[in-house]
């Protein structure tokens, strides 16, 4: 998938979570009748999954990493009754509501997708698509960013694995 493709999926699924939130935002997210552990239930159970749906072939680029983020804290910050002239600071509010990072979990998720693909048999689909290497000229231009060269990058700077 090239990037503008998977930078158009990503926003789709950005608009979807964002859209979920405003739906949900007067009956849930706002309602101080519910307990803040009921919100966090349903932001782990019904936002993170919208979110994310599809994450483990993304290819993570500054600007795609940022969105996330600024997704996963709108949702966060509405919970917590944390409006931005309150000026605190992202990983406060996390550690306050004791949430994971978003992104940690993403790549976790990816590492896994990657490990099982490694584990699988030479012989199968999966494993022959990941190791075809096209031929032919490339575009002009700096070369996109493979899904390959993204997931050896974080397994370099994760694992320490080359």
């Amino acid at each position: 998938m090239s990037e503008g493709k998977m930078e158009c999926e990503i926003d789709r699924w950005i608009g979807a979570a964002s859209e979920v939130l405003w739906t949900l935002y007067w009956t849930v997210v706002v309602k101080r009748e519910l307990s803040q552990k009921a919100r966090l239930t349903i932001y782990q159970s019904i936002y993170v999954p919208i979110l994310t749906y599809g994450h483990e072939l993304w290819v993570m680029t500054k600007r795609t990493r940022s969105r996330i983020q600024a997704a996963e804290m709108r949702f966060l910050c509405r919970v917590s009754g944390i409006t931005l002239r309150d000026r605190v600071r992202s990983s406060d509010i996390r550690e306050g509501l004791g949430v994971e990072l978003l992104l940690l979990r993403i790549e976790r998720s990816q590492l896994r997708w990657f490990r099982h693909l490694i584990r699988t048999p030479p012989a199968r689909l999966l494993r022959e698509v990941f190791q075809a290497r096209p031929t032919g000229k490339r575009p002009r231009g700096r070369p996109r960013t493979r899904w390959r060269d993204y997931i050896s990058q974080l397994t370099w700077e994760r694992l320490g694995v080359p």
